[in-house]
C-alpha cells in the first residue's frame, strides 16, 4: 500500500465516523474514541490483508500502526481542533513506522472527526512533564517551518540537538519583558512548565482574575486562616509551573486590599471572601473548563465539571476559620 491509497483510506475511514457521530451522537471518552477508530481501519485495511493490533503498548507512538503507516489520535470535549501531542523526545516511537497522521475527533460545537499529515499539523511546543508538541488541524503556521527543519530530519536528531531547535524557537516568541525558562539539554523534569517566564504583577487586569480564579479552585486551602503556613503554596506553584507567572508577594493574590477591595473600598470583613465574591464568575468558569488532570494533581480525583463547585465548597468549608464559604459564595451559581 502506498501513502496515497493510505490517505484515501483515512478519507473513508473520517467520514464513516462522522456519519456515526451523526447518528449515534458523540464519543464520550479518548479511550472509546480510539478503541472505535481502530476498529473502522480495521475494516477498511483488512481486506488488503493487513493485521492491527489491538493491545499495542499503551505509550507507545503514534497509536495506531498499519504496517509503515501511523495514525496518533487526539480526542477532546471542547471545541478545539487542538492539542498537547507526542514527547519530542519521541523515546517510545514505533521504529517500523514511516508516515505519521493524526485523527482527531472534536465532541465540542459541531461534533466532527477529520485527519491531517502529523508534521503539518505540529504548530507549538510546550512542556508538560517533558516539551511536547501541539497539533492542530489546518493550522495557520508550521512548527517545522518556523525552525527551518522538517519533521522526518528533526525526528532522527539527539536529544541535545532537538533542544537546540526548541530553544531557538522559544527565544524568538518572546516578548519585550518576557525571559526564557531554562530548558535542560535532556529534560527529566516532572513539572508543567511554559517556556516563558512573566511576573505577576506585569499582567492585564483581567488575565490576573483569570489566574486567580482558576489558581483559588484547585487550591481551596487558600481560604485558610491568615496564619496558616504555607496556604498559598499551592496556588503560587500552579501559576507558576502551568502558566510561566511569577507571584513574588502571595497575599497579592486574594488578600491584599487591592483584590478584597475592588468593588467596594469600605475596608472591614473577611479578606479572603470579599476577593472571592468578586472572582465567583471566573472561578465557575474555571471549575467547568480546566482539564481532568489538573484536579487529579491538585484535588487527587476527577469530578465531573458540573459537581466542582459544590466540590471545592465542601473542600473549602473545612479549611476556613470565622466564615462559611458555602453560605456565602456561589449563592447564585450553584442549585443543592
Amino acid at each position: 500500500m502506498n501513502q496515497e491509497e493510505f490517505e484515501r483510506i483515512l478519507d473513508l475511514v473520517i467520514a464513516n465516523l462522522n456519519t456515526e457521530l451523526a447518528s449515534n451522537g458523540i464519543f464520550t471518552s479518548a479511550k472509546v474514541f480510539e478503541h472505535r477508530v481502530r476498529q473502522v481501519i480495521v475494516s477498511f485495511v483488512g481486506e488488503h490483508g493487513i493485521a492491527v493490533d489491538f493491545n499495542p503498548h499503551p505509550h507507545v507512538f503514534p497509536d495506531i500502526a498499519v504496517e509503515k503507516f501511523g495514525v496518533e489520535v487526539k480526542f477532546t470535549l471542547h471545541d478545539t481542533w487542538r492539542s498537547v501531542a507526542n514527547s519530542i523526545v519521541e523515546s517510545t516511537r514505533n521504529n517500523a513506522i514511516v508516515f505519521i497522521y493524526v485523527v482527531f475527533g472534536k465532541m465540542g460545537g459541531i461534533p466532527e472527526v477529520k485527519w491531517a499529515r502529523y508534521d503539518e499539523s505540529v504548530i507549538h511546543v510546550r512542556t508538560t512533564h517533558v516539551p511536547r508538541f501541539e497539533v492542530e488541524i489546518n493550522p495557520k503556521r508550521s512548527l517545522f517551518k518556523e525552525m527551518g527543519v522538517a519533521y522526518n530530519v528533526f525526528s532522527q536528531l539527539s536529544v541535545e540537538e532537538k533542544m537546540e531547535h526548541i530553544r531557538k524557537y522559544a527565544r524568538s516568541r518572546l516578548k519585550p519583558g518576557e525571559r526564557l525558562w531554562w530548558l535542560e539539554d535532556k529534560p527529566e523534569s516532572e513539572h508543567s512548565l511554559p517556556l516563558e517566564v512573566r511576573l505577576y504583577t506585569s499582567l492585564s487586569h483581567e488575565e490576573k482574575r483569570r489566574l486567580r480564579a482558576e489558581a483559588a479552585i484547585l487550591s481551596p486551602k487558600v481560604v485558610s486562616p491568615s496564619r496558616t503556613k504555607n496556604k498559598y503554596d499551592d496556588a503560587v506553584l500552579y501559576i507558576l509551573t502551568y502558566h510561566g507567572v511569577i507571584c513574588h508577594q502571595a497575599r497579592d493574590l486574594f488578600s491584599a486590599g487591592s483584590v478584597a477591595l475592588r468593588s467596594n473600598e469600605e475596608r472591614g470583613g473577611i479578606y479572603i471572601q470579599r476577593a472571592l465574591q468578586d472572582i465567583e464568575r471566573e472561578m465557575y468558569d474555571a471549575a467547568m473548563r480546566l482539564e481532568d488532570a489538573l484536579f487529579v494533581e491538585y484535588w487527587g480525583a476527577i469530578y465531573p465539571a458540573n459537581e466542582r463547585i459544590k466540590i471545592w465548597l465542601r473542600m473549602a468549608d473545612l479549611y476556613a476559620q470565622g466564615w462559611i464559604p458555602s453560605q456565602v459564595l456561589f449563592q447564585n451559581l450553584v442549585t443543592y
